[in-house]
């Protein structure tokens, strides 16, 4: 039954079926084939699997996303990161990565990230002279801190899916995003001075006061979110509804930006958005029932266990496997159904719960940005109105510079646990 539906799956996604609609089909197949089971256990598990209350954070961080950008927000954080890093050659495109990690702090998904931010400063670059296809790489590329830097959504149903810590894999996060992206505005400005790109990059540029006044309700937004989630004044999930209540209040009476129009529109995306991955969630939840019940973690386990003789051997042949199917399969899919198998195995071989949801984080983060099915590049491409290929080649040594990340990631777990072992010793 397990083979079948994995085989099934695997077909649907050839065929271009998408991800959510594969994972169920597959899952359909193999309750029909199985002669013990009735199709009430197909609805009972999608109940279970949606019925989790750290599931609530979802809609509520990509609301909250929505709003930054429709308020106006997102607007004043360009203008702070700009004040910070703006002022030397290749500041744009440093500008780009710091307001990404500034907005990650807030949104939590990586497609928000990408539009609100992206629509603001790829065609800053490109004015400033920065090739359109190096801009919308990059932007691609810095948003995937949407999901590595806390809040994130990706993280939540890591947590969901394996009864970890919410509050363990957030903090876990911290460091390896200011991790990657110091790494990525290290590279940028590299690039810019060794291809004479970005020496106007100050023009405009308000000095650090003033853009502070300018942003600074926009600044104290990502401070009440992890300030209150790490102070213990609320959670991650009840942090999500605060966050959506602060966008709605600054956007609508302070910057008197959200409209009652606007407001409709961006109350759709995020339902939609919304939809997409509960959508997911619960056909995985049906998927990883079944696999459960054949037995496959245990017998995975068991194998793993064969083939890689220590921990290092074992991150890294995850590292491959994950590199590959983030290529292929959706991150929330992804998390949801390899999550539950591959802790176990991990722990087993003494890695740390809070340091592999990371370390899955962020390789499935990578997955956004590499074709074919990277959303991350479709909404960059969206943003600066340019075909996929033409992403393609500057994108590579994006890749290059988080996979090195990834590495370190991996192998120093100092990294992703030492702000963890401050505030939970």
């Amino acid at each position: 039954m397990s083979q079948l539906m994995v085989v099934s799956m695997l077909v649907f996604f050839a065929l271009s079926v998408p991800v959510a609609v594969s994972i169920g089909l597959g899952s359909m197949l193999g309750v029909g084939f199985d002669g013990h089971l009735t199709w009430l256990v197909v609805a009972q598990q999608i109940y279970a699997s949606l019925d989790k209350y750290p599931l609530v954070a979802v809609p509520f961080f990509i609301l909250a996303g929505n709003l930054m950008e429709a308020g106006g927000i997102s607007e004043r954080m360009v203008a702070f990161a700009k004040s910070v890093v703006g002022g030397f050659q290749g500041g744009l495109a440093c500008t780009c990565v710091l307001t990404c990690m500034i907005f990650a702090a807030v949104a939590g998904s990586s497609v928000a990230t990408t539009f609100a931010v992206g629509a603001i400063l790829i065609p800053a670059m490109v004015k400033h002279g920065y090739p359109k296809p190096f801009a919308a790489s990059l932007q691609a590329s810095a948003a995937e801190l949407g999901v590595i830097i806390p809040p994130s959504i990706p993280m939540i149903l890591f947590a969901v899916a394996t009864d970890t810590s919410v509050g363990e894999l957030f903090i876990a996060g911290i460091g390896p995003g200011i991790l990657i992206g110091l790494a990525l505005m290290l590279y940028v400005w590299l690039y810019a001075r060794k291809n004479g790109y970005g020496k106007h990059d100050g023009d405009g540029r308000l000095a650090l006061w003033p853009a502070f006044k300018q942003a600074w309700l926009a600044l104290l937004m990502p401070g009440i979110i992890l300030g209150g989630i790490y102070g213990g004044i609320f959670t991650p999930t009840e942090a999500s509804a605060v966050a959506v209540v602060y966008a709605l209040v600054v956007g609508i009476f302070i910057y008197r930006r959200i409209t009652f129009a606007n407001l409709s529109k961006t109350l759709h995306r995020s339902v939609v958005s919304t939809a997409v991955i509960m959508f997911v969630i619960a056909n995985a939840g049906v998927f990883g029932f079944l696999l459960n019940r054949a037995g496959i973690p245990a017998a995975l386990g068991e194998w793993l266990g064969h083939i890689f003789s220590n921990k290092y051997t074992f991150l890294l042949g995850v590292n491959a496997a994950l590199f590959v199917i983030g290529m292929f399969i959706e991150t929330s899919a992804s998390i949801v159904v390899l999550a539950p198998l591959l802790l176990p195995v991990a722990v087993h071989f003494g890695v740390e719960p809070a340091h592999f949801g990371i370390i899955m984080v962020v390789n499935l983060a990578l997955g956004m940005v590499t074709p074919p099915f990277g959303v991350n590049l479709f909404a960059a491409c969206a943003v600066a109105n340019l075909p996929i290929e033409r992403l393609i080649r500057p994108l590579l040594p994006f890749v290059g510079v988080v996979v090195a990340c990834l590495l370190l990631i991996t192998y120093v777990p100092e990294i992703s646990l030492f702000f963890k072992v401050l505030v939970y010793g």
